[in-house]
């Protein structure tokens, strides 16, 4: 696992309980840049996700870096999260770059089945984009 997904497995397990990780997560969620409502359109729109989500790729020195956005607070959350590990990276790495720390800090065990396929559609949409930008 890379530094950045042990950094937040470390961070959640400073929380001994769910409600505690899930403020975490809200509270992450509310940290995200914004995304300018001129970028809430279709072609930035993850399909699969119960919420409404967005993700504007953009490159920058040869790296992938990501802005998103949802309408629910959790899930801003799991973007958060999602953009600390792949943004950022260059696009080759981001397309192989496997998200450990979902596993590792129980989110696959503790998320609604719609929050699961939101997750892994954010997650193919990163992919995507990297093996397009490669």
């Amino acid at each position: 696992m890379d530094e950045i997904q042990q950094t937040i497995v470390d961070e959640f397990a400073l929380f001994t309980d769910w409600s505690d990780r899930y403020q975490y997560l809200i509270d992450l969620g509310k940290k995200l840049d914004a995304l300018p409502a001129e970028d809430r359109i279709d072609a930035y729109r993850v399909l699969g996700c119960q919420s409404m989500v967005w993700l504007k790729p953009a490159q920058s020195n040869g790296t992938l870096v990501f802005k998103a956005a949802s309408d629910s607070a959790i899930v801003s959350g799991l973007l958060a999260l999602v953009l600390r590990v792949y943004s950022g990276r260059p696009a080759a790495d981001v397309a192989r770059l496997e998200p450990q720390f979902i596993e590792q800090i129980g989110l696959s065990a503790h998320l609604s089945p719609t929050r699961k396929n939101g997750l892994s559609a954010v997650l193919a949409k990163i992919r995507d984009y990297a093996r397009a930008a490669a």
